[in-house]
C-alpha cells in the first residue's frame, strides 16, 4: 500500500492521498522506506554493545520494557542454533502515554523494538524500528508530533553508538 507526504512537511506521512494538513500541498505517493535506522558497532563485545545501547536510549528517555534473546529461545524451543540476536521492548513513558491518548489502539505497535544482532562483518548491528513507519498504520494525524518526536530521539540513539557508524536511507532500492 503506497504512502503519501508533504514536500514542506516530511513528518506528514498517510495512507490516503490528499492535502497536508499544515500547509494545504497535495499530498505526493512516497518511496518505499527502509523500515529502521541501523548503524554497526565494530569493536567491543556484545554485552557491551548492549549496555551502549541502552544507555543511549537512557540518555532519549527509553527504558527496557522487555528482552528477548532469539538465539536462546530457538535453541530451547526447537534445538537449532542461531547467531547472537536480541530484541529489546524500548519505550519513552512520556511519548506513550501522548500516543495511546490519541489513539488507544496505538498499544499495538508499542514498545518500540529495538535489535543486536552479530553482524557477518564482524561487531554488532543495531536496528531500530522507524516510527515513521509505524504510523502508516494508525494513520491518525493527531499522532504525526509523537512520531515526529520519537523518530528524532531514535535516530539521535543510532547516532549516539558512534561517530560515522550509523546508516539510514529513505529507499530501498
Amino acid at each position: 500500500m503506497p504512502t503519501y507526504g508533504c514536500a514542506m512537511h516530511p513528518e506528514i506521512v498517510t495512507r490516503r492521498p490528499g492535502a497536508c494538513p499544515e500547509c494545504g500541498l497535495t499530498l505526493k505517493v512516497q518511496p518505499v522506506r527502509h523500515v529502521e535506522f541501523e548503524c554497526r558497532l565494530p569493536r567491543g563485545t556484545f554485552e557491551q554493545a548492549r549496555e551502549k545501547v541502552s544507555a543511549a536510549l537512557k540518555a532519549e528517555g527509553f527504558g527496557v520494557l522487555t528482552e528477548i534473546d532469539v538465539k536462546d529461545t530457538l535453541k530451547k524451543k526447537i534445538d537449532v542454533d542461531f547467531r547472537r540476536y536480541l530484541i529489546l521492548g524500548a519505550c519513552n513513558p512520556t511519548l506513550a502515554y501522548r500516543a495511546l491518548m490519541v489513539d488507544p489502539q496505538i498499544g499495538l505497535l508499542l514498545p518500540c523494538n529495538v535489535v543486536l544482532q552479530e553482524s557477518p562483518e564482524g561487531g554488532v548491528k543495531v536496528s531500530v524500528m522507524d516510527p515513521r513507519t509505524m504510523f502508516t498504520l494508525s494513520d491518525n494525524p493527531g499522532l504525526l508530533p509523537v512520531v515526529h518526536e520519537a523518530e528524532q530521539r531514535l535516530r539521535r540513539v543510532i547516532a549516539a553508538l558512534g561517530p560515522g557508524q550509523s546508516s539510514y536511507s529513505a529507499e530501498r532500492s
